[in-house]
């Protein structure tokens, strides 16, 4: 018989996340009913708010097309479970360019050395991607702090690509700096909101992050997903 995982607290405080023990691939692999139940909330879910949700995004388009020149979606190649890369569909919120060797730089000292990206209002801010201020556009500026410019990744939900819950999918650059034991977060389909997001969001380095997204792996449950989805549209609007 299978012991149900206990639920895990939402008010995770990182710096206890230190143990660093691997996580059990028996306890990962033998949860098929979580999974199927899971899968068919996604479905569901995504169903629903790409109905409710599409006079929003016809919005969000109509401004984006006003305010700057260039396409309405930012895609992106992702990293999701088990190493599958995948195209990550955003709303394009900044203005177009390659990536700077600065923007590579910060990754590196966010992820290894614990650097936060920069700073607001005095406090240190751990973006996983550095983006310079002046590209940002007027109507990006909104669509990232209320995390709106997210909603296209629904067709990703939709697709298989993603879950709602799980660790937010990184970039091909970040996980090629991952240890062996920071790699198990994705041992599991990389989610729209997540554990990190409703408790942490860039609050803490990359490292502490991958901490919260491997307690979650290792304590979730279909109860814990539901909490975290509830808790995640006031993150988003308080910024966290």
């Amino acid at each position: 018989m299978s012991v149900s995982p206990s639920p895990i607290s939402l008010t995770v405080d990182p710096h206890k996340l230190r143990g660093h023990e691997w996580l059990d691939p028996a306890a990962l692999t033998g949860r098929s009913f979580y999974y199927a139940c899971k899968r068919c909330f996604d479905l569901v879910l995504g169903l629903a708010l790409c109905v409710f949700s599409l006079p929003v995004m016809l919005l969000i388009a109509a401004l984006i097309k006003f305010d700057s020149r260039g396409s309405l979606l930012f895609v992106n190649r992702a990293v999701g479970q088990h190493g599958h890369e995948f195209r990550l569909f955003k709303f394009r919120s900044m203005r177009p360019t390659v990536q700077s060797d600065l923007e590579q730089a910060a990754l590196k000292s966010n992820l290894l050395k614990g650097a936060p990206t920069k700073y607001e209002d005095g406090r240190p801010v751990y973006k996983t991607a550095h983006a310079e201020k002046g590209r940002i556009t007027r109507i990006g500026r909104f669509l990232r702090r209320t995390s709106l410019d997210e909603l296209p990744q629904l067709w990703n939900i939709l697709r298989g690509d993603m879950s709602f819950v799980g660790p937010r999918p990184s970039l091909p650059s970040e996980v090629s700096l991952y240890t062996d034991w920071q790699k198990q977060r994705l041992l599991v389909p990389q989610g729209l909101t997540g554990l990190y997001q409703v408790t942490a969001r860039n609050r803490v380095p990359i490292d502490e992050m991958i901490l919260i997204d491997i307690e979650y792996i290792r304590k979730r449950s279909f109860w814990t997903d539901l909490k975290i989805i509830c808790k995640s549209p006031r993150a988003m609007l308080s910024g966290l």
